[in-house]
């Protein structure tokens, strides 16, 4: 925690304050209640159920499509935490299949359900075919799972949306912005709350995560030196999450407050400082041929080859917010935590226009990704989107 703190340039957890307050009735609420985290092997997925998990829950069930990654969560919280008096299940399943939806139906009774799946990664806009799936997972299988809760007595659905969401200039944070649009409809018939998040320092296919494989695999550390942005750790975002589940009032959205402790740095900053952090010096390279020739021979001399490049790329944001100057905010409630306060708006015949495209696209197995970001537009008329024909697959 501490080492990951001091990469992002912070020397303090940012939430510490509000879970020192609060943890007392976190307590008392997750030993008394049962859950089911959805995507639970992601990185945000495995923090949430390590913070349920620490505080005994009576039953904790957690799915996720990754069997590896499933395995390595049980052997993280064996490892570190042990085991629960209460009933501690995983199961390696499709949110969208069948198997997924008589899973649900044999048992289905949960407090609180929590969504943490998602396709986060705007490279995944690139081809019509991964941006669907995009759109089934973000947008499709959250509603789906509002409904099996509402039709099992849940007390209350979380879901993971995305600083992306406010303003989005991309795919991935416009299907964030209609996700939240579909579960303000399902607010109607139970209690909701989301969060929009900060980079997670180290998550699994951030680049931050691919500096560890560059080093282990003895190749080019390569990031952009113009993008800013804020992070939280691992063990915030599971943070993060479980407040605004627990306490989030209907459709809140939990964000972390932009503050002095919350810092903005760059990708070449966190490089510089992971790699002096190994022991090793930066040494910039002109090109890619040049960082991929010299990782034979420059760490034996105690320097590691960089690419550091401006970004020109589809998608990449110029700045980060969380919250749009059309949104209403209760920054008194918590110390390091804000809260979006929504009213239930939706455009019904919106959303069903857009569903019933989608799903007309998918029937006829055609379609085409200027379609899709037509259909976008269309949820979203001031829909940030540029398309540059340049996308970060294309690059080292």
């Amino acid at each position: 925690m501490n080492k990951i703190l001091n990469l992002i340039g912070r020397n303090k957890e940012l939430f510490i304050e509000d879970i020192n307050c609060n943890n007392k009735k976190l307590k008392e609420i997750v030993s008394a209640s049962s859950f089911l985290v959805i995507g639970a092997a992601g990185s945000i997925g495995q923090a949430v159920t390590k913070e349920i998990f620490k505080r005994n829950p009576k039953k904790l069930h957690v799915v996720d499509i990754s069997e590896n990654n499933m395995v390595e969560l049980v052997r993280d919280i064996r490892s570190s935490f042990g085991y629960i008096d209460g009933d501690f299940q995983t199961f390696a399943l499709d949110i969208g299949s069948l198997e997924y939806d008589a899973f649900i139906k044999a048992d289905g009774e949960y407090d609180y359900v929590l969504n943490l799946s998602a396709l986060k990664h705007v490279r995944s806009e690139k081809d019509p075919f991964t941006l669907m799936r995009m759109i089934d997972v973000n947008i499709f299988n959250t509603d789906k799972t509002i409904a099996q809760s509402i039709k099992n007595g849940t007390k209350k659905y979380f879901c993971v949306s995305t600083d992306k969401a406010a303003n989005p200039v991309n795919m991935m944070g416009a299907s964030k912005r209609i996700m939240e649009m579909f579960v303000m409809r399902k607010s109607q018939e139970m209690k909701v709350s989301m969060a929009r998040f900060a980079n997670v320092a180290f998550s699994d296919g951030s680049l931050l995560h691919g500096f560890n494989q560059r080093i282990q695999k003895q190749q080019p550390i390569v990031a952009p030196n113009d993008i800013k942005r804020y992070f939280v750790t691992p063990q915030e975002s599971g943070e993060l999450c479980l407040m605004s589940c627990i306490f989030g009032e209907n459709r809140d959205i939990f964000f972390p407050k932009l503050s002095e402790n919350l810092h903005l740095i760059s990708f070449a900053d966190i490089a510089v400082k992971y790699l002096n952090d190994l022991g090793y010096e930066p040494y910039l390279c002109k090109d890619e041929d040049e960082a991929r020739e010299l990782v034979h021979t420059l760490p034996k001399e105690g320097k590691w080859p960089c690419l550091f490049t401006s970004s020109d790329t589809t998608g990449e944001k110029d700045f980060e917010e969380f919250f749009t100057d059309k949104e209403t905010l209760d920054m008194q409630r918590f110390e390091n935590l804000g809260v979006i306060k929504n009213e239930t708006i939706y455009d019904e015949d919106k959303l069903n226009h857009f569903e019933n495209t989608i799903r007309g696209f998918k029937n006829e197995l055609s379609w085409k990704k200027e379609d899709i970001v037509k259909e976008f537009f269309r949820m979203i008329p001031d829909f940030g989107h540029k398309e540059t024909g340049k996308y970060l697959d294309g690059k080292m």
